[in-house]
């Protein structure tokens, strides 16, 4: 089963349609190579979550509201689905066509409103649909070609560090563009910068404006500790898959160094999301941890000692970088998403795991170096809206909205005390995480998401 024919119609009709063939010829040219080169493949793979499997078993409330879209990004979403739908081989569409249509609709909807609300681009230039065409045309090219295609991008080491491009004409060049397999791999995106087109893709879908960054003067600390070469590791809660792109964006807002430190941060993830082909891409632009999760090594026994073994090597990978200092880290101790309580529409915090938190403590105090603990209060459910419940299935709905979002860095959590006491770090980093969640809800007027035990 192929892809080429209904991929690269949609390119290149929607292209034709919403700017000038100039303009797009380098998007339709990745497209076609991209798509040519695929070979078979599940097609459930492409639409399947980037932290776990799920399925969709009751819609966000953010998900039933009636939005209107403009006339202009309206005609460029109905002509690319419209392509799509009717260029999708029979086998693919009943697993294809409506997910990935909905993907394409909800980001065309969300840079609509961010066009309707004035919104800029770092450039001052307006939010148009030519953009929205030319994000998704480069997302969906990337994701059949690392994803997908014979040229599926493997993660080869634990520790993956974000490919950035390689600047030939800069005498300082990533080792790694030297080899030539990653470069043949690559090919024409040799140049492209993974981190900054994730960057690129979700900042017009935020309100920052009116998005909020508290707890600066701790931001401001941490930045100088990780100067000083120790450690940071921010203990956050984490509400959609954008997360990482949250923090970027959310940074840069703070300051140039603020967002070079967003650039810096490693994060910690699920295996998923360096084989879900939408969400490869973006994790190629990112410094990663992968660790497989309990619930996945117990799945398939088969496959424990393997996984259970790159877990190991995971932690062997994270604690050299901590040992060498100066390492800024970013985990959710829940280990997944928090949901939306279906009963009252609130959105609680996923309690943390205590033997998640003690870990990196350890890890922390073995590698000698300082290493600091901030809790880390995200606001971004919106953004993406995750599905209310986890299942196993064949993946999920795809959700994007226009709306602000809000990071609270709390107060350092001092690595002390000894076996008996841990679980009163847990506790506090928790603690301190609700106080940031609350306080950012109340400041971003979101105040019908605060669970009412958070108000007592």
């Amino acid at each position: 089963m192929k892809f080429s024919s209904s991929i690269l119609s949609t390119a290149l009709l929607v292209s034709a349609s919403c700017s000038s063939a100039a303009a797009f010829s380098t998007h339709q040219r990745t497209l076609a190579s991209s798509s040519s080169s695929m070979r078979t493949t599940s097609s459930t793979t492409f639409l399947a979550s980037t932290t776990e499997k799920e399925t969709e078993c009751s819609s966000s409330s953010s998900t039933s509201t009636t939005r209107t879209i403009s006339p202009e990004f309206k005609e460029a979403r109905d002509q690319a689905i419209a392509t799509l739908k009717a260029q999708l081989p029979p086998e693919a569409a009943p697993a294809l066509e409506q997910p990935l249509a909905h993907f394409v609709s909800e980001y065309f909807q969300a840079l609509s409103d961010s066009a309707a609300a004035g919104t800029k681009n770092p450039d001052g230039s307006a939010v148009t649909p030519q953009q929205a065409v030319k994000n998704m045309l480069t997302t969906l090219s990337y994701g059949l070609k690392y994803g997908l295609g014979k040229d599926k991008f493997i993660f080869e080491d634990v520790r993956h560090m974000a490919l950035r491009g390689a600047d030939f004409k800069d005498a300082v060049t990533d080792a790694r563009y030297e080899k030539e397999s990653l470069r043949e791999k690559l090919g024409p995106d040799v140049t492209t910068d993974f981190y900054a087109a994730g960057c690129d893709f979700f900042r017009p879908s935020i309100d920052l404006e009116h998005s909020l960054v508290l707890g600066q003067d701790n931001l401001k600390k941490a930045q100088e500790q990780i100067e000083a070469g120790e450690n940071v590791v921010f203990l956050a809660n984490h509400q959609s898959e954008a997360d990482p792109q949250v923090v970027s964006c959310l940074f840069e807002k703070v300051g140039k160094e603020a967002g070079e430190l967003a650039a810096h941060v490693t994060y910690v993830a699920g295996h998923k999301v360096t084989t879900d082909a939408l969400a490869v891409p973006f994790s190629m632009g990112r410094n990663l941890l992968c660790i497989h999760s309990k619930k996945h090594i117990d799945a398939d026994p088969e496959t424990k000692p393997a996984k259970s073994r790159q877990n190991m090597a995971a932690m062997n990978g994270m604690l050299r970088g901590l040992k060498d200092g100066g390492m800024a880290i970013w985990v959710a101790p829940s280990g997944g998403r928090d949901r939306r309580n279906v009963d009252s529409g609130k959105v609680p915090i996923a309690p943390f795991d205590q033997k998640t938190v003690d870990m990196f403590r350890l890890m922390g105090n073995k590698s000698k170096v300082p290493t600091h603990f901030y809790p880390m209060a995200m606001v971004s459910y919106d953004l993406c809206p995750p599905p209310d419940f986890v299942e196993a299935g064949v993946g999920e709905q795809r959700n994007v909205r226009f709306t602000p979002i809000g990071i609270a860095i709390m107060d350092e959590v001092p690595n002390v005390g000894g076996a008996e006491k841990r679980h009163l770090f847990t506790e506090k980093a928790e603690e301190e995480c609700i106080v940031g969640y609350t306080n950012l809800l109340k400041g971003l007027k979101m105040d019908k998401y605060i669970p009412e035990e958070y108000s007592s």
